[in-house]
């Protein structure tokens, strides 16, 4: 009986959840970008943007803009560094992916970052970002800001690299109340 109780709360949730907000169960947010430029070039400006981002906290302030890191989803043994309280990893990146991690200002939150690579002349980029806090549903947005605020800072979502965007509500937590200037 209370394990057909919790099941019927659960359905309930994730019912009201879906008709309210429309989107991902969990805070994540999936988007594509297409660029009239190589791959390369747009994941070493990521990459650049990142460690930029990652080792001068005087360009980024404190909010965020600041506190990424590039890695696997979990530090290598023995290989953790401890810099200014905030942990980070060895670099690992390859030409058909990028991994990263983006640590949110107020709360320190760790979100796992995502972009996938693929096409020659022209890139396709498929982001996604997504809250290793288990229970977080809303992020006002976040996930989606995670992404956007590199290509931005990098330079990328101009017109000169033919740069288009899309995602939506369903797929990407709270993108259409998002504000990446909040911090």
């Amino acid at each position: 009986m209370i394990v057909k109780g919790f099941l019927l709360l659960a359905a309930l949730s994730f019912s009201v959840h879906q008709t309210v907000t429309g989107g991902p169960i969990h805070a994540s947010c999936k988007l594509t970008w297409s660029f009239n430029v190589n791959c390369s070039f747009i994941n070493m400006s990521l990459v650049k943007q990142i460690q930029k981002w990652h080792n001068d906290p005087q360009d980024c302030g404190s909010g965020e803009k600041c506190l990424y890191s590039v890695g696997p989803s979990t530090p290598p043994p023995g290989i953790v560094l401890v810099l200014l309280c905030q942990t980070y990893y060895l670099v690992s990146v390859s030409s058909t992916q990028i991994k990263a991690k983006h640590e949110t200002p107020k709360k320190h939150y760790l979100d796992d970052i995502t972009f996938t690579f693929s096409g020659s002349s022209a890139c396709t980029v498929n982001g996604y970002s997504t809250s290793e806090t288990w229970y977080a549903v809303l992020d006002y947005g976040t996930n989606y800001c995670n992404m956007r605020n590199l290509a931005n800072g990098a330079g990328l979502s101009n017109s000169v690299y033919g740069f288009k965007e899309v995602t939506s509500d369903s797929i990407c937590t709270e993108y259409s109340s998002h504000n990446c200037n909040k911090y």
